[in-house]
């Protein structure tokens, strides 16, 4: 008895390895979850750079004027500069090692799972350092002479009281006015539990006021000019672990409202997918990996909402 012709669905052209097509369809739902996971990369100021270990962010002091008497000579006026560097944090790998037998016994797919679960787990390391650079920014003073530093709008049960959270949007859009923040790309991150309480707050969604969301639905789109996100990855409790520029603690921390220029992220290599089979391990090993840094970029762009 001969054996079978078998048509590899994996092959490229019908040579090759036999799953090749599979590890490129893997590698894309790597980035597909990646994309849909993070909820701060699209709201901060991301910057790519091809090679190097940091980026130059320039800063630019405001300009002043003053009423001319006739006559008086008109001359220029000094400008504050300065800079912030931010700096790549390293690689950061999600590894999965994937035996050729145990993919020929099992009956049901696990690169699939096995690639959401790498895509959201890089998502997620990124959000959070994000999310711990902004609350940061929000307690740091501005390094350019004359223009403010962070803030912070907090409450004794601000973590708790549903409307407390509410009245703090309005305080926050007041500072960002009064710090001359622009009005668009202001953003409001709250964890899941902070959330639902603004959700609740049937004023905020009152059509009547022009009020956008529902109470069936769960959900609150914008309040005071401020684009509602709810995330996981604010932080909640003292971090001591990691990296030392996004360590702090975190525990009395509600929320985070920021315009997208309070954070920088500098991006040495976006995600990618790397795979290899080990033939003296006789399975293949798949990695996920980027390298990319966060640092604080504008202070003035950056509110804690927290306990008092």
């Amino acid at each position: 008895m001969t054996n079978s012709v078998v048509s590899r669905l994996g092959q490229v052209n019908t040579a090759g390895a036999d799953d090749a097509l599979f590890l490129k369809q893997f590698g894309g739902e790597i980035l597909t979850e990646f994309e849909e996971a993070t909820a701060f990369k699209t709201r901060h100021f991301v910057r790519q750079i091809k090679n190097g270990k940091s980026a130059q962010f320039p800063l630019i002091g405001t300009v002043t004027s003053s009423m001319h008497t006739p006559g008086n000579f008109i001359d220029g006026q000094q400008v504050p500069h300065n800079e912030m560097v931010i700096s790549v944090d390293g690689l950061l790998v999600a590894p999965v090692f994937l035996a050729k037998i145990d993919e020929l016994m099992n009956h049901y797919d696990v690169r699939g799972p096995y690639a959401t679960e790498m895509g959201r787990e890089l998502a997620q390391q990124y959000d959070k350092n994000v999310a711990r650079t902004a609350i940061k920014a929000a307690r740091a003073t501005n390094v350019l002479t004359g223009r403010p530093g962070g803030s912070v709008v907090s409450s004794a049960t601000m973590l708790t009281d549903g409307a407390e959270l509410g009245k703090a949007f309005f305080a926050s859009a007041q500072i960002f006015d009064e710090k001359k923040v622009g009005t668009s790309d202001r953003n409001g991150f709250f964890r899941p539990a902070q959330y639902y309480l603004i959700a609740q707050q049937k004023d905020l969604i009152n059509k009547d006021y022009n009020g956008a969301g529902s109470i069936a639905s769960g959900r609150i789109e914008t309040v005071a000019g401020i684009d509602l996100v709810k995330t996981n990855n604010v932080p909640s409790t003292n971090v001591t672990t990691g990296l030392t520029k996004y360590q702090g603690n975190y525990a009395k921390t509600a929320g985070i409202i920021m315009n997208r220029f309070a954070v920088g992220t500098v991006q040495l290599m976006d995600i990618a997918m790397e795979s290899e089979w080990e033939i003296r391990r006789q399975g293949t090993f798949l990695v996920a990996k980027m390298a990319v840094g966060s640092g604080i970029l504008r202070p003035e762009c950056a509110i804690e909402i927290a306990n008092t």
